[in-house]
C-alpha cells in the first residue's frame, strides 16, 4: 500500500511538472506569435496606412491639379490672345530695343528692298535750326547727362545737316530735292555691310546702287534706320555720293528724314520716344 502511495506521488508530481512545462512552452510561442503578428500588422499597418495617405494625397493632388488646369484652361481661353501677345511682344521689344542701340548677330541681318523706304520724306534739319527740337537736345541732356543741351544741338547740326530738304522714293526711282531742283533716278540693291562703331554697338547699312549715271544724281545711296531685316522704315539716315566704301567710313554727317506728313513737334516727340 505505501509502495502504490508513493508511486501515486510521484506520478502526480511528473504530471504537474509536464503540465507546467506545456504550459510556458505555449505561452512563450503565443507570445512569439503576437509579437510577430503585431510587427507585422504594424508593418502592413504602416504601409497600408503609409500607402493609403499617398494615394489620398495623389488623389488630391491630382484632383487640385486637375481643377487647377480647368482654371487656367478657362482663363487660357479668355486670355490667351492677351497673354501670348504680351509675352510674344515683350519679348519682341526687348529684342528690338537691342536691334534699335545696335547689338545684334550677323546671323539677324537679312537683305531689303528699296520698298522698305517708299514715301515722300522730309529732312529734320530746318525744324533744328527754326528750335522745334531744342525741347528733344533738353530732354537728351536731362536724360543722359553726358552733354548740356546746347551740346546736343552743335552735335546734331554736324549729323543732321544736309541741302536736300525732301526725297521721294516710288518704287526703284529715288527723287531727291536740292536747292530748288529736283533729279530723279533708278536704283538696285548692292548689298548691305554691317559696321562697328567705336562705342561698340553696330549698325547696318542698306546699299542702292544707280542703274545708270545721271548728271547730279549720287552714285550710291545708303540708308541706316535702325532696323536690319525686312521692315517698313518710319524714318532713317541716308548717306550718299559716289563712292561706296568711303560712305561707309562717314559716321559725323548723318542727313536724316521723317514722312514729309509730320509736323516738327510731332517728329520732336517721337525722338524722345526714343
Amino acid at each position: 500500500m505505501k509502495l502504490k502511495l508513493g508511486i501515486g506521488v510521484i506520478l502526480a508530481v511528473l504530471g504537474l511538472w509536464l503540465t507546467g512545462c506545456q504550459s510556458a512552452g505555449s505561452n512563450d510561442s503565443g507570445a512569439l506569435n503576437q509579437t510577430e503578428a503585431v510587427s507585422g500588422t504594424n508593418g502592413s499597418s504602416s504601409t497600408q496606412e503609409s500607402s493609403g495617405t499617398q494615394e489620398s494625397s495623389s488623389t488630391n493632388e491630382s484632383n487640385t491639379n486637375h481643377v487647377h488646369d480647368e482654371e487656367d484652361d478657362h482663363n487660357h481661353d479668355h486670355e490667351h490672345h492677351h497673354d501670348h501677345n504680351h509675352g510674344h511682344n515683350h519679348d519682341h521689344d526687348e529684342e528690338a530695343e537691342a536691334i534699335y542701340k545696335g547689338f545684334f548677330e550677323d546671323s539677324q541681318v537679312q537683305n531689303r528692298t528699296l520698298s522698305d523706304w517708299e514715301g515722300d520724306w522730309q529732312s529734320v534739319y530746318p525744324y533744328l535750326l527754326d528750335g522745334t527740337l531744342d525741347e528733344v537736345f533738353a530732354h537728351k541732356a536731362e536724360d543722359s547727362g553726358k552733354m548740356t543741351a546746347e551740346e546736343y544741338k552743335e552735335y546734331y547740326d554736324v549729323g543732321y545737316k544736309t541741302d536736300t530738304k525732301r526725297i521721294v522714293i516710288e518704287g526703284d526711282t529715288v527723287t531727291f530735292f536740292t536747292k530748288g531742283q529736283q533729279r530723279s533716278g533708278k536704283y538696285q540693291s548692292d548689298g548691305y555691310e554691317i559696321l562697328t562703331y567705336e562705342a561698340g554697338n553696330r549698325g547696318v547699312r542698306y546699299i542702292f546702287k544707280s542703274v545708270e549715271e545721271v548728271e547730279g544724281l549720287p552714285r550710291y545711296i545708303q540708308f541706316s534706320d535702325h532696323r536690319i531685316n525686312p521692315s517698313k522704315s518710319d524714318h532713317f539716315h541716308l548717306y550718299w555720293g559716289d563712292d561706296r566704301k568711303a560712305l561707309l567710313e562717314e559716321v559725323t554727317n548723318w542727313p536724316t528724314y521723317y514722312p514729309s506728313d509730320m509736323d516738327g513737334h510731332s517728329i520732336a516727340h517721337e525722338m524722345m520716344a526714343h
